[in-house]
C-alpha cells in the first residue's frame, strides 16, 4: 500500500488514520520560529462524515486507502434508508441516512451518484458536483433590492437551501455547486 508523509499533504488527498479512511478538506503548513515545521489539517471521515483536526509532524506516515467509486442511480427513500441501483447489474443497495449524510440533500429521483466503497463495503455517497435544480420557494423581490452583492435564501426541489441573487425567482432553474452549496448561474 502507498504511504503519505507530511510533505505530501494536500487538499482532497485520502489517508488512513487509525483504521478509518479520511479525505483532507483543509491544511496549513506551519513553520514556527523555533522547532520543526508541521502541518495542521482538517479531515473528513468517509465512514461517518465527521470532520476532525490533526497535526502532522515530519516522519509521520499514513497509508492511502483503496477506495473505489461506482456510479449508481438514486431510486427512493424507504423511510429507513436510501435505495440505489447499479446501472450495469441492476442490483439494489441500501445506505443508511448517516452514510449519505450531506449528499442526501441533493438526491432527486433518477439522479446518478457515486457510491464510495472501502474494503468491498459501501461507506458513503458523493453527489454530482454541479446540478441543475428548480427553485421551489424564495422570498419575492422588493423595489430597491438591486445591490449587486445581496443574496436571499432559496429552497430547491431537493430541499437544499442556497443563497441566490435577488433577480432569481421561484420556478427558475439554476446551476448549483453541491460541494460548496453555492449558486453558480441561472439556466436559460
Amino acid at each position: 500500500m502507498a504511504t503519505v508523509g507530511m510533505s505530501d499533504i494536500k487538499k482532497n488527498i485520502r489517508l488512513i488514520v487509525g483504521e478509518v479512511p479520511y479525505k483532507v478538506v483543509e491544511f496549513q503548513h506551519v513553520k514556527p520560529g523555533k522547532g520543526a515545521a508541521f502541518v495542521r489539517m482538517k479531515m473528513k471521515s468517509f465512514l461517518n462524515g465527521k470532520v476532525v483536526e490533526k497535526t502532522v509532524h515530519a516522519g509521520d506516515k499514513f497509508e492511502v486507502p483503496e477506495i473505489t467509486y461506482t456510479t449508481m442511480q438514486f431510486l427512493y427513500d424507504d423511510g429507513e434508508s436510501f435505495q440505489f441501483m447499479d446501472n450495469d447489474s441492476y442490483e439494489q443497495l441500501a445506505l443508511s441516512y448517516e452514510q449519505c449524510d450531506d449528499a442526501s440533500k441533493w438526491f432527486k429521483d433518477g439522479i446518478n451518484v457515486d457510491i464510495i466503497f472501502y474494503k468491498g463495503n459501501a461507506i458513503s455517497v458523493s453527489a454530482p458536483e454541479i446540478m441543475e435544480l428548480v427553485i421551489t420557494d424564495t422570498p419575492p423581490n422588493f423595489k430597491g433590492d438591486t445591490s449587486s452583492g445581496s443574496r436571499k435564501p432559496a429552497t430547491l426541489e431537493t430541499g437544499a437551501v442556497v443563497q441566490v441573487p435577488y433577480h432569481v425567482l421561484e420556478g427558475d432553474t439554476i446551476k448549483v455547486n453541491t460541494v460548496d452549496c453555492e449558486y453558480l448561474e441561472k439556466v436559460k
